[in-house]
């Protein structure tokens, strides 16, 4: 009997001991802060993971996330310097360098994200109200953007919160004033498209008046050559006639003739109407001889003879 109560009371009292050490201890990861709160009140900060101990039953133990976290902006409508409605979507990146003053100021993430919210509304528009829509967009984004970060992060120390990064994702018109802006550099375009045109018309008409005086130069200058050619063939002929005429003008003359005869009785339905004796039939009546062998007398060789 005594042996089974004493058995009963050493397994209870190990039980309490399992308890009591349970509850004494816990784990701290690595991507993790511990703050150890008794009745509310900090005991102690945890930075380094491991096995750590508290007081049983009395000690509380609150994380707090070491990693980077994110918080997304809702996309808000800010006014800039030269008077443009923009249409702003950012997002934030910060994480906790400073678990007490963290769980002293907001106590939650939660909290938290409402507060860094807040800070960054506020200066994304004193930032952004002082540049134009060309800076925000283009020209100055990336020195814009690094004001917001240094700023946030000036008011988020106080969180024991440090910003990684502050970035605005889209930066748009509203959409009113998008089609309305649409509008205007579809008109731009078009005007500079009939500006180009016009320009392209123009260089067009300058090069095609200068092929064509340089093709009536080339053309003038070809005729004036075949003109000379022209002329100088003529006049080689003349002078080959000339000097076969000189040679033997008794041949020149039947040649000429027969020239005259073709050209007098050219076709089926020709009619001549000459006298018999016609000079023009000369070589038809007969030849004349030259006496002793000597030259001949001839007389030119007739023309030909108007057809009838």
């Amino acid at each position: 009997m005594n042996n089974s109560v004493l058995r009963t009371g050493l397994l209870i009292l190990l039980v309490l001991v399992a308890i009591v050490l349970y509850s004494a201890t816990f784990i701290v990861q690595q991507t993790q802060y511990a703050l150890v709160l008794r009745f509310g009140a900090v005991q102690s900060a945890i930075s380094e993971p491991g096995l750590k101990f508290k007081m049983p039953l009395i000690d509380n133990v609150t994380y707090f996330e070491k990693r980077v976290l994110d918080l997304d902006l809702p996309v808000q409508t800010l006014l800039s310097a030269d008077r443009q409605n923009l249409e702003v979507d950012a997002f934030t990146r910060y994480r906790i360098i400073d678990p007490l003053r963290f769980y002293q100021a907001v106590g939650t993430i939660s909290l938290a994200n409402q507060r860094l919210q807040s800070f960054t509304n506020s200066a994304m528009r004193n930032i952004l109200a002082s540049a134009s829509r060309d800076a925000i967009v283009r020209t100055e984004r990336p020195q814009l953007m690094d004001r917001i970060q240094a700023d946030v992060n000036r008011q988020a120390a106080s969180l024991g919160i440090e910003m990684i990064d502050v970035r605005l994702t889209r930066v748009d018109l509203p959409n009113a004033n998008s089609q309305a802006v649409y509008q205007r550099m579809r008109t731009e375009r078009e005007r500079e498209a009939a500006d180009l045109r016009a320009n392209g018309n123009q260089q067009a008409q300058t090069i095609r008046a200068r092929a064509e005086r340089e093709a009536t130069i080339i053309r003038a200058e070809a005729n004036q050559k075949a003109e000379e050619l022209r002329g100088q063939g003529d006049a080689d002929r003349n002078r080959i006639l000339a000097e076969a005429f000189g040679r033997d003008p008794e041949f020149f003359a039947f040649y000429r003739s027969m020239q005259a005869y073709e050209a007098g009785l050219k076709g089926s339905g020709t009619r001549l109407v000459l006298s018999p004796d016609s000079e023009f039939f000369r070589y038809f009546n007969g030849s004349t001889s030259r006496p002793n062998g000597g030259a001949s007398t001839t007389t030119p060789a007739p023309r030909p003879a108007p057809a009838q």
